[in-house]
C-alpha cells in the first residue's frame, strides 16, 4: 500500500500569519520543502490539508485564499521540485461540515483523489491537536505534532519506516 504524508499548511509548512491573505507574505518554514520532497521521493503521496475558516468568518475572500495557495504551491515547487496538491476547508467551526479537522474529510478527499486507501503506514503532521485527531480518524498510524523542527520530523518518519 502507498503511504500518505498529510500535512497541515499554516505553522507547519509556512510561517503562520493568521488568516493569510497576501501572497507576498507566504514564507516557507526552514527545511520543510527539502524534507517533504525527500519523503515524496521515498514513495509517500503528499497531500496538504488545511482548515481556512478565515473565508467563512469574512476575514479573507475566496480569491485571496486561492492566491495564497497558488503562491504556496509555487514556492514549494521551486524549493522541493514537488508540485503539491492541496485540500482546504473554508467552513467555520460551527458549520458542522465533514471536512474541517478534527474530522477526517479533507484527508479522505485526498485519498479518493489519489485512489488509494489511507493505511497505518500513513503520516499526518500538523501543529494542532485537531490535525492529529483528523489523522487518527482517517487511519494514519503516525500523527506528529510539529514543533518547528523539520529535520527532527524527517528523522522520526525515516526511523518509523526503516
Amino acid at each position: 500500500m502507498t503511504p500518505y504524508l498529510f500535512l497541515d499548511r499554516d505553522a507547519t509548512l509556512i510561517r503562520d500569519t493568521v488568516y493569510p491573505r497576501d501572497p507576498a507574505g507566504v514564507e516557507l518554514l526552514p527545511g520543510a520543502a527539502a524534507c517533504v520532497g525527500d519523503l515524496a521521493r521515498l514513495g509517500f503521496l503528499v497531500a496538504v490539508v488545511s482548515n481556512q475558516s478565515g473565508v467563512a468568518r469574512g476575514f479573507i475572500t475566496p480569491a485571496e485564499a486561492r492566491a495564497v495557495d497558488a503562491r504556496f504551491v509555487e514556492l514549494f515547487a521551486q524549493a522541493s521540485g514537488l508540485v503539491v496538491r492541496c485540500w482546504y476547508c473554508f467552513h467555520g467551526p460551527a458549520d458542522g461540515c465533514d471536512c474541517r479537522k478534527p474530522k477526517p474529510g479533507l484527508l479522505l478527499q485526498a485519498a479518493r483523489h489519489f485512489g488509494h486507501p489511507v493505511g497505518a503506514d500513513s503520516v499526518m503532521v500538523g501543529d494542532k491537536p485537531s490535525d492529529l485527531d483528523a489523522g487518527r480518524a482517517a487511519g494514519c498510524g503516525l500523527n506528529l505534532l510539529f514543533a518547528g523542527d523539520w529535520p527532527a520530523v524527517h528523522a522520526h518518519i525515516l526511523e518509523r519506516i526503516a
